[in-house]
């Protein structure tokens, strides 16, 4: 049985931030709901308020600018992100990274602000967002602050974010616009799984860059490494950054076997 819960539907920035303050910290922010209400149902969390930011025109904006980068609103989904043409131009790990996510249906549903909020070690989005250095944009009643996307994650489940605060949005800076970049994904099957271990490179400039999924409390960001680095090097480097575990779905020893493989897989095609 469902908890009961007041829902509120915010039309613009100053009602959801009075919202967000008058509510407390047992509040949900709802805008794809492809993990809140699965634990909502399963009675993992039981929120006195869910706020909507569906609807929030200041919320939904997808835009890019040539100095400025890529600002990806709280509302904009997956599918939006992989299926704009100016990401695809620009940001090609961004896109490899949202097709990996779950499924077409649900990445219909499913946000790029939502992924990184819900902070799992296996979020499909973080890795991109980690090699293009992203800001994010926090906000609450009492004003902004920005807050590197390598420093928004705290542990499993947890980041930065305190009662009345919620990210705005997404700032991907133009620096590595146009940067050669992919993402590889371990599963159990072909269709939509979570991952047993991501990893994400991207080149540009001389140097190579990687992020790691579901091998750390957190998604990691391996040290920056030269382009001209053998693979047996990269894959050292980022073997020296994560910190598998054994579980339900991979031993440690595996993981670590299949994030040498991938950094050797995608050197060849990045």
């Amino acid at each position: 049985m469902l908890c009961e819960f007041d829902y509120l539907a915010p039309r613009n920035l100053p009602e959801l931030f009075d919202a967000v303050a008058a509510s407390g910290p047992d509040a949900r922010i709802l805008a794809g709901g492809t993990d809140l209400l699965v634990n909502v149902r399963a009675g993992l969390v039981t929120p006195k308020t869910v706020i909507d930011i569906k609807k929030i025109p200041g919320l939904q904006g997808l835009e890019y600018n040539d100095k400025t980068g890529l600002e990806i609103g709280a509302a904009v989904t997956v599918n939006q992100i992989a299926a704009d043409p100016r990401v695809q131009k620009h940001y090609s790990l961004l896109v490899a990274c949202a097709e990996s996510l779950a499924s077409y249906q649900l990445r219909n549903r499913a946000t790029v602000v939502g992924n990184i909020v819900n902070a799992s070690p296996c979020a499909d989005m973080a890795p991109a967002l980690l090699c293009y250095e992203a800001q994010v944009v926090i906000t609450s009643k009492q004003g902004s602050r920005t807050v590197p996307i390598r420093e928004f994650f705290t542990g499993v489940k947890k980041t930065v974010l305190v009662p009345g605060e919620l990210v705005e949005k997404i700032l991907v800076p133009a620096t590595y616009a146009g940067a050669s970049g992919s993402y590889e994904k371990l599963k159990r099957i072909k269709g939509h799984d979570l991952g047993i271990v991501g990893v994400a490179m991207l080149k540009k400039d001389g140097l190579v860059r990687m992020a790691v999924s579901s091998a750390a409390p957190t998604p990691i960001i391996v040290k920056d490494c030269k382009a001209s680095d053998s693979a047996e090097v990269l894959a050292k480097a980022a073997l020296e950054a994560i910190k598998p575990i054994d579980d339900v779905r991979s031993s440690k020893e595996y993981r670590e076997f299949m994030v040498q493989v991938y950094v050797k897989r995608l050197l060849e095609r990045v």
